[in-house]
């Protein structure tokens, strides 16, 4: 449906959902009234509830899936929707037939020599005409077949017989309507009535109505047939079968693209039935195609089904109808597909006045070919001289034949009945390139492309005593690719008048900060590529006041390596991706809105996603990295290179840009081997070009200056003898291998093979990793061509046994090295001569740009004045200045020829992209597990030409190694601790808090501060200091630890894990498990900055809804203040548990050796005890103490309110008691 390119694939996928989804609920409808029928057995009834449940259930999705088809899911929702299709054909599928297969036997002397089976519900009838079988009363053909085992395999491929059938099925009571379907013309002999016999059927049919026909088949040509001869190549005819007459072409030899060229004529066909019908539905013409052998009958290769367009008397033999077009039918063969027949069928009726009236035959009867007629001019395609030219360049891996190795191979190229030969490699393994590069050829073609024959290219071993034995063969089944084309001189591409000024001073860097500052060429802070120089430009625009934002850190150079260079340009690259998938997505919603305006909306929705891709391509393609503008986040200036998420080849259509590489296959096919891969059947690869064109070729091609009239087209072509070269392969990492260790891991390490050097890096493996990071390069003598496939394989160390292989990856460094593309050593993106991005190619880029204009024959390159130069029509102006590593400026014209290879695409005629300094990403493949990806490697290569100067040392793209640091954390004190404890005499709450800290991935090195006792308002003192040496990859933000999966492992494994500190508070218990009360974890690279007091520190500062500006200990060095602690409530909710006050310190290993502390409060630089108060303590270790505690401060002013009560009292009391005595004495005045 998108194929067809019909406008509105959505709209009509939507259509069809619609309709399912009504189909369906109108299914589920008439079978709920259908349920209650008695004579069911009990597998109907279920079968029909299940039937009923998944068509409801296929209803609402269709209806769900209608709503989601936009323009751009089409594709991935009409999977969904074949999974649909497959479905209903499943269910429709009864699981047991209630009523047999009709079967049909041919016999012969009562022996059964072919049959025919059809399935009774395809000829079951039905009053509705849509339940009614497809095939019920109609005329239908059939082909019988061998019955038993003889019918399996390739026997049972030819047809034993063609029969014509008309079949009905039905109940007794509908037998009247079992002639509906028979074609009109005919009566029935009925048996006589009386002898007990019933009137249906009726005995015979006898026709009245026939109409006489003439049938022509016009048989031009087949492509790509099937190889049944040992040689590779086969002797076709076609055999014609129509009604009951047929026919055979002639024999061609040797050939898998057959132009027979040949007209059949059936004569004298009588055909039953109205005229109207036959015009519509004629009878099917089977064409099969044969190998003729010498020896024994011929081999069926593959069958065809035609229709033929019928011509009745009173129709004028015109156009558009007639002549027929020729069409190509599909041959298959089994259920392969076995090549394509190009022919035309034409079914003529043969009026009153005989076959006078039919269109003449008019062409030739050809006299050297006998009594064959040719098809006629109207219908055979006009044909055209064409010259075929043929780069012959070399072979390569080609396998033995027969046991034998190839030594002295030749190539023959075939096409439409002409060919040519290459000459004879005389020692393959010596030299397996051409001694002669190009030969031509002159064949003729038809004018439409889309009829030229395939091209057969075969390799042929001379062997000894004259023997020629077929190595392996390719068909080039569309030349379309390689006819030449004269390029459109009135292109802009072409245009060389006038002068095109391409600026290249960098500006992008500067157009990512918030100030837009513009920064001229003619202005007197000229932007340098050099990196700390445009700072200095930047800070000076800075201070003149046009910013007042922070300013960003920038990265010191000597910090730099390449690693940084390769992780900025990842992230670029995922940027890109994500402003891809946006753009793509913006596009796509436009245009939904635009085609609901109306078709004038949709046709500006179209362009609008056109300029949009456009922009997008632009955007993708300027691999500066500062492709996206992103004035938020400002990154720092580092150069970049270009990460491909996909081989190279990709990108740059294989390197074929004039050398091609065909796949050899194997001969002759067993059929057998029908299900061998592809990949199975490769015998080697042939290297060379085609080029077609017509033959008188415009003059002004063999006018250019340096034609040579040898290499006809391929003008320009280097040398293709042998070449020593210094191959240098850098191996990045490996990312997603598959596990080969029964502990779900692998133990990684890399292994190159090129040629007779096999280099296995087994001593460097990496223990227990799926994504190992190599940081290797290799350097390899090879010398091409017999040593130019690269195989990068990574394998699996093994303590006992052999290795296995993981999986590997081919490179064709030979289509790179020749490649106009320059796949030698990527252009970098800036070029300096020292620091983390030194040009590493031993030619200046100003070497190079004149080697490519020479190579071009391209006028120029003109240098000067200083930061300018000029190619063809092309200027481009840059920086004329470079710093050296002592910081002395130097002019150079390096910048300006730089940024001409840059856009090398945009000069005119020669220009195309040149290969980016990059790192390619490759997919890993195991031939025991074909088609699976067990991996990806991230690789580039470089090659150095031998006999040019040598370059420099390679990269250093080693891992980086982790630098050692030390954190040192003091707990001072806590506050606001949620106090867990009730007291044993008194029932108050309390908690016995300490503190416990680690850093992630360290849990086994946890550490924990002393208990504060009994704390009654949750503050606890502390005063201690934790001590955590780590390994840290500043790069990628991780902590490396090296650690023993078990005790039984070999070797450590290494980790990476983010650096992240973990604070926990818990109350603790004697006699059970401690309580954890709250944690934090603070991500050492960014977390929120502590609070100066208690107060001001508040649960949202870890949560993140508060607005906290956020620390990276690793800058700041040293941190101190209070930090929230949390942990979740019943329902599942954060709150806070205390606050920690602590201090962070960090120091590298170096530092802290020189500056050395005690752990907890021990020398040396002690910190002082904490100041608890009394509370503090343990009563049954001091129960003195605690008694003093209890009474003294809890129980004070009670105690003195009794004492006093007391007092009072016995004061009251000895008052009573002396108060008789008192008085009496008184009385008595004693």
């Amino acid at each position: 449906m998108i194929k067809t390119e019909k406008s509105y694939p959505e709209r009509r996928l939507r259509g069809v959902l619609e309709e399912l989804s009504c189909g369906c609920y109108r299914f589920v409808s008439l079978a709920d009234k259908d349920q209650s029928q008695s004579s069911r057995t009990r597998l109907d009834r279920e079968r029909l509830k299940s039937c009923m449940r998944e068509m409801e259930s296929m209803g609402q999705q269709a209806k769900a899936l209608r709503a989601q088809v936009k323009r751009h899911t089409v594709r991935d929702k009409l999977k969904l929707v074949q999974n649909f299709l497959q479905k209903l054909r499943f269910l429709a599928d009864e699981p047991q037939h209630s009523i047999p297969d009709v079967f049909i036997w041919m016999m012969s002397n009562n022996k059964r020599i072919a049959y025919a089976r059809v399935p009774s519900k395809d000829v079951l009838f039905s009053i509705v005409e849509e339940e009614a079988g497809k095939d019920c009363a109609k005329v239908k053909t059939l082909f019988l077949k061998l019955p038993g085992k003889r019918g399996f395999g390739s026997a049972g491929w030819t047809v034993q017989a063609k029969l014509e059938l008309y079949l009905w099925l039905g109940l007794n009571k509908q037998r009247k309507d079992f002639l509906c379907g028979l074609p009109c013309g005919f009566e029935e002999v009925k048996a006589a009535q009386g002898l007990g016999l019933q009137s249906f059927p009726p005995i015979s049919l006898c026709y009245t109505k026939k109409q006489a026909f003439q049938l022509r088949a016009h048989m031009y040509q087949a492509r790509s047939l099937f190889a049944a001869d040992s040689s590779g190549l086969s002797d076709p005819f076609a055999r014609v079968f129509f009604i009951t007459q047929s026919q055979c072409t002639e024999v061609l030899n040797e050939t898998l693209c057959p132009t027979w060229d040949q007209m059949l004529v059936f004569d004298n066909l009588e055909l039953y039935g109205e005229a109207h019908e036959l015009r519509d539905d004629p009878p099917i013409i089977v064409i099969e195609i044969y190998d003729q052998d010498t020896m024994g009958k011929a081999d069926f290769m593959g069958r065809t089904f035609a229709k033929p367009v019928v011509k009745m008397a009173d129709e004028d033999y015109c156009p558009p109808r007639f002549p027929p077009q020729l069409e190509y039918y599909q041959i298959y063969r089994g259920n392969a597909t076995a090549g394509d027949l190009l022919a035309a069928f034409e079914l003529l009726q043969i009026g009153p006045a005989g076959k006078a009236d039919l269109p003449p035959i008019n062409g030739p009867m050809d006299t050297d070919r006998g009594p064959i007629m040719p098809v006629p001019l109207g219908i055979r395609p006009v044909l055209s001289k064409y010259r075929i030219e043929v780069l012959f360049w070399g072979l390569r891996d080609l396998k033995r034949v027969n046991l034998a190795q190839v030594d002295r191979p030749r190539v023959d190229i075939e096409c439409a009945g002409r060919g040519v030969q290459s000459s004879l490699i005389h020692n393959y393994k010596k030299n397996p390139n051409f001694n002669t590069l190009v030969k031509w050829f002159e064949v003729d073609l038809p004018e439409n492309e889309l009829l030229h024959p395939p091209l057969n290219i075969r390799v042929v071993d001379c062997r000894a005593f004259g023997r020629y034995t077929l190595v392996g063969s390719h068909a080039v089944s569309s030349l379309r690719r390689f006819i030449y084309r004269p390029p459109d001189r009135s292109s802009p591409s072409w245009n060389t008048s006038g002068e095109i000024v391409v600026n290249m001073e960098p500006e992008a860097p500067v157009k990512k900060l918030e100030t837009m500052v513009k920064l001229d060429a003619s202005s007197d802070a000229v932007v340098k590529v050099d990196v700390t120089e445009e700072e200095k430009d930047k800070k000076k625009k800075k201070k003149k006041g046009t910013a007042e934002e922070p300013e960003e850190e920038e990265p010191d150079e000597s910090m730099l390596d390449w690693w940084s260079k390769y992780f900025a340009s990842i992230d670029t690259m995922k940027e890109q991706l994500k402003l891809q998938e946006a753009t793509a997505v913006d596009a796509e919603d436009k245009e939904e809105t635009d085609s609901a305006e109306g078709p004038k909306g949709h046709m500006k929705g179209k362009e609008k996603t056109k300029a949009a891709k456009e922009e997008k391509k632009k955007k993708v393609q300027s691999s500066s990295g500062q492709v996206s503008e992103v004035p938020e986040k400002k990154k720092p200036k580092i150069d970049e290179l270009k990460v491909y998420p996909k081989e190279l080849e990709s990108d740059f259509d294989n390197f074929e840009d004039w050398l091609h590489t065909f796949n050899l296959l194997r001969g002759k096919i067993g059929d057998d081997e029908d299900s061998s891969t592809e990949e199975e059947r490769i015998v080697g690869r042939f290297k060379g070009s085609l080029c077609v064109y017509k033959v008188p070729l415009p003059e002004d091609i063999s006018r250019e200056a340096g034609y040579d009239p040898t290499y006809g087209m391929f003008q320009g072509i280097p040398s293709n003898d042998p070449i020593n070269v210094l191959v240098r392969v850098y191996v990045v990492r490996a990312t997603d291998l598959h596990p080969a260790d029964i502990n779900g891991k692998a133990d990684p390490y890399i292994a190159i093979r090129l040629g007779k050097t096999d280099i296995r890096d087994k001593e460097n493996y990496i223990s227990k990793q799926l994504n190992p990071v190599f940081g290797k390069s290799f350097d390899i003598e090879a010398s091409f061509p017999m040593e130019s496939m690269l195989t990068v394989a990574v394998y699996d160390w093994d303590l006992v046994g052999t290795d296995d292989l993981i999986g590997e990856t081919k490179i064709d460094l030979e289509n790179r090295y020749y490649s106009k593309h320059r796949a030698t050593c990527g252009i970098a993106q800036t070029y300096s001569i020292h620091g983390y991005n030194i040009w590493r190619d031993p030619m200046k880029p100003t070497q190079i740009l004149s080697q490519l204009c020479k190579e071009g024959k391209v006028d120029g390159p003109h240098f000067g004045p200083p930061g300018r130069v000029k190619v063809a029509n092309r200027v481009f102006t840059g920086p004329s200045e470079i710093e050296d590593e002592n910081g002395q400026r130097k002019t150079t014209d390096e910048h300006v020829a730089l940024a001409a290879l840059r856009h090398w695409e945009d000069i005119p005629r020669v220009g195309c992209p040149l290969v980016p300094e990059h790192v390619e990403t490759r997919p890993l493949l195991n031939p025991d597990k074909p088609g699976i990806e067990q991996g990806r490697l991230e690789l580039w290569v470089d090659m150095f030409p031998m006999d040019m100067p040598a370059p420099g040392t390679p990269l250093d793209i080693s891992p980086r190694k982790p630098k050692k640091y030390e954190l040192r954390v003091i707990v001072w004190n806590t506050d606001e601790v949620v106090l867990e404890d009730d007291d044993f005499f008194t029932g108050e709450k309390s908690s016995d808090i300490f503190v416990r800290g680690w850093l992630k991935g360290q849990q086994e090195d946890k550490q924990d501060t002393d208990v504060h006792y009994h704390s009654l308002t949750g503050e606890g003192n502390f005063n201690w200091r934790y001590l955590f040496p780590f390994d840290y990859l500043a790069a990628e933000e991780k902590i490396v630890i090296s650690k023993k999966e078990s005790m039984f492992s070999w070797d450590e494994t290494e980790y990476k894990i983010p650096a992240r500190l973990t604070l926990q508070i818990w109350d603790a218990d004697h006699f059970s498990a401690d309580d954890f009360l709250g944690a934090i974890e603070l991500d050492l690279n960014r977390f929120p900055r502590g609070a100066k007091t208690a107060k001001q520190c508040s649960m949202e500062m870890a949560t993140g809804e508060m607005e906290v500006p956020l620390v990276s200990i690793f800058k700041q060095k040293r941190v101190k203040g209070w930090w929230p602690l949390l942990a979740r409530n019943e329902n599942d909710e954060f709150e806070l548990t205390g606050k920690v006050e602590a201090e962070l310190h960090l120091l590298t290993a170096e530092e802290a050796e020189k500056n050395p502390v005690g752990l907890a409060r021990n020398e040396p630089d002690p910190l002082e005890k904490p100041n608890r108060p009394d509370t503090a303590f343990v009563w049954f270790l001091n129960p003195l103490k605690s008694i003093k505690y209890l009474i003294c401060t809890r129980y004070k002013w009670l105690i003195i309110k009794i004492v006093l009560a007391l007092l009072g009292l016995l004061m009251l009391a000895l008052f009573l008691y002396s108060l008789p005595g008192y008085m009496v004495k008184k009385l008595l005045g004693a």
